[in-house]
C-alpha cells in the first residue's frame, strides 16, 4: 500500500534516519548557535517560488532540510536558551509526539477516540490533585494559555449576562470591566478584544515593590467602576508575572470578587509547574474562591508544545458557553461522557494527552519535582553572584527561576547609559550563539532577563553564561565611554 508515494518499508527506512538524526540533535543541542542567525529574508529566498509540479526524493527534501532550514532555527531545546519562557520537550513527550502523528485522531467527542477523551480526563485530575487544586473542579486541555484565558472572559461573560449574549448579542451587556496588574500578560486585552468586551474596558491596576497587584487598589477601582454604571466582570490574577514572575496575592483578591460576584481566573501559564512542589503551593492559597485556573506543561513541565491546562470550578458555566450540537455532531453518548470540543473554542482537537500521559509515567511527580527543584537551585546560586557583585544589581525580587538583574558601570550612573549599555549587552550576548536572553523595563531600567528552566540545563551551562556576561559587559562601557568622551 502506498501513501502519498511512499510504502511501508520505505517510511521504516526513513524514519529510522531521522530518529537517529533526532537522538544526534537532542544529544549536540548546545553546541548550535542558541539563537539563529539569519537575516530577514535569507530562508525565504532560498524556497522556490512555487510548490514542485512532481515528487522530490526524501534525500533531497532532507539535505535541504538541513541546508536552509536548520540555520534559521532558534534552539529553544538548548541548555543555554534563556529566553522568554521556555517551551521545553523531553524523549517520553517526543516519543509520544510521534505516536500521535501516526495515530492521527481527531479528538473532538468521546466517540471520534474514545481513550483520548478518557485518558484526558484522568490526566488533568492526576495534576489537578497533585498541585492542590480543589477536587471538585475539572480540567481540559486547551492549545495555548491565551485560548484558555478568553475562554476565561467568555464565560464570564456569559454567566454575567445569564447566558444571553451567545443567544441574542451585546444589546444591553455594553458595560462590561476586566480587571489584572500593570503586569499581566498581553493575552487579558487581546482576549478582551476578541470577546467583544474592548481593549478599553480592561482595567490595569496599580502593582506594589514586588511588581504584584494591589488588592486594595483592585477594590477602589471595582467601587468607582460600579458607582459609574459600569459592570466588573472577570479579574485576572496573576500566579507569576510575564515579565517578572511576580505573585499576586491570590486570597485577598479572591476575597473581593466573592464580594462584587465577579469571576476570579488565576493565570500561572509559567509559574504553574511550580505548584507541583508542596513548597510552593502557597502561592494558590484561596484558589478554592476562584472560578478558572491556568497553567501550560508545555512551558517547564517538559512537554511539547502544545499544551494548556485549564482548570474550571464550574463545569456547567463551561459547557453553557461552549456546547452547540448541530446534528452531525449527535451520537448516541452524548450527556455520558465528556465531549471536549465542547468545554472551548475549537471543535477539532489533538490528542495532546498521550504526551502528558507519557512524561507523567516517565519521570513520576518525583522525578519532575527533582528536575523543578534543581532548576531553582541553579537560579539561586545565579541570583547570588548578581548580589555579590558590585556592578550587577537585581531589577525585581526572584520568586522562582527567572533572575532579572541589570550591569551598572559605577554607582550613579545615568539610567539612559545604563539603559544603552544594558541594550547593547542582550543583543551582544545573543549574537554570540553561546546564549540566549531577552528583556523587560522595570521602573524605567532596561532588564535582563535569564529563566533557567529548560529540560536538560545544568549550573555549568549558567556559569558560562554568567562569565560571558561579566566579560562583554564592561567592554561595552568602555566602547561607550570612548565615545562620548
Amino acid at each position: 500500500m502506498y501513501l502519498a508515494g511512499m510504502n511501508a518499508e520505505e517510511f521504516r527506512s526513513h524514519a529510522h534516519r531521522l530518529v537517529d538524526w533526532m537522538a544526534d540533535y537532542m544529544t549536540n543541542v548546545e553546541k548550535y548557535p542558541v539563537k539563529s542567525q539569519v537575516n530577514p529574508g535569507d530562508i525565504f529566498q532560498q524556497i522556490p517560488e512555487s510548490a514542485p509540479e512532481s515528487s522530490e526524493s526524501m534525500e533531497q527534501i532532507f539535505q535541504d532540510f538541513e541546508k536552509i532550514i536548520m540555520p534559521g532555527i532558534t534552539h529553544w531545546q538548548s541548555p543555554n536558551y534563556y529566553a522568554y519562557f521556555t517551551a521545553n520537550t523531553s524523549p517520553p513527550s517526543i516519543l509520544a509526539e510521534m505516536l500521535t502523528s501516526t495515530i492521527a485522531a481527531q479528538c473532538m467527542k468521546w466517540e471520534t477516540s474514545p481513550a483520548a477523551a478518557e485518558l484526558e480526563e484522568r490526566v488533568m485530575n492526576w495534576l489537578r490533585d497533585a498541585m492542590g487544586i480543589p477536587s471538585n473542579w475539572v480540567g481540559v486541555i486547551q492549545d495555548t494559555a491565551s485560548t484558555a484565558t478568553l475562554a476565561a472572559i467568555v464565560s464570564a461573560r456569559e454567566r454575567s449576562a445569564n447566558y444571553q449574549i451567545n443567544e441574542s448579542g451585546y444589546e444591553g451587556y455594553t458595560n462590561f470591566r476586566v480587571y489584572c496588574s500593570s503586569q499581566t500578560h498581553s493575552s487579558i486585552e487581546k482576549g478582551a478584544k476578541i470577546a467583544g468586551i474592548g481593549r478599553k474596558n480592561v482595567v490595569k491596576v496599580a502593582v506594589d515593590e514586588s511588581l504584584a497587584m494591589q488588592p486594595e487598589a483592585l477594590e477602589k477601582a471595582i467601587q468607582k467602576d460600579i458607582a459609574a454604571g459600569l459592570k466588573p466582570l472577570c479579574v485576572i490574577s496573576a500566579t507569576g508575572t510575564t515579565g517578572t514572575t511576580a505573585m499576586d496575592p491570590l486570597s485577598p483578591i479572591a476575597d473581593i470578587c466573592e464580594r462584587y460576584n465577579i469571576w476570579l481566573h488565576v493565570d500561572a501559564a509559567y509559574a504553574g509547574s511550580a505548584m507541583l512542589l508542596p513548597e510552593y503551593q502557597h502561592y494558590l492559597e484561596g484558589i478554592e474562591k476562584a472560578d478558572s485556573y491556568v497553567f501550560n506543561p508545555h512551558k517547564w513541565l517538559f512537554t511539547n508544545f502544545d499544551c494548556t491546562a485549564y482548570f474550571v470550578k464550574d463545569q456547567k458555566a463551561l459547557l453553557r458557553t461552549f456546547e452547540i450540537l448541530p446534528e452531525y455532531l449527535k451520537t448516541k453518548t452524548d450527556g455520558q461522557v465528556n465531549n471536549y470540543c465542547d468545554w472551548g473554542i475549537p471543535l477539532g482537537r489533538r490528542f495532546r494527552a498521550l504526551k502528558l500521559w507519557f512524561v507523567l509515567r516517565s519521570y513520576g511527580l518525583e522525578g519532575i519535582r527533582k528536575k523543578l527543584r534543581h532548576h531553582i537551585e541553579i537560579t539561586k546560586w545565579l541570583e547570588q553572584q548578581i548580589l555579590d557583585h558590585n556592578h550587577y544589581s537585581l531589577t525585581a525580587p526572584r520568586s522562582l527561576n527567572l533572575v532579572c538583574f541589570h550591569y551598572v558601570p559605577r554607582q550613579g550612573a545615568d539610567k539612559d547609559l545604563v539603559n544603552t549599555i544594558n541594550e547593547t549587552l542582550l543583543h551582544r550576548i545573543n549574537a554570540t550563539g553561546k546564549a540566549y536572553l531577552t528583556h523587560t523595563k522595570v521602573d524605567g531600567w532596561y532588564t535582563l532577563r535569564m529563566v533557567v528552566a529548560q529540560t536538560n540545563v545544568e549550573q555549568r551551562h549558567v556559569e558560562q553564561t554568567w562569565e560571558l556576561i561579566q566579560k562583554l559587559a564592561p567592554e561595552i562601557s568602555r566602547e561607550l565611554d570612548t565615545q562620548t568622551s
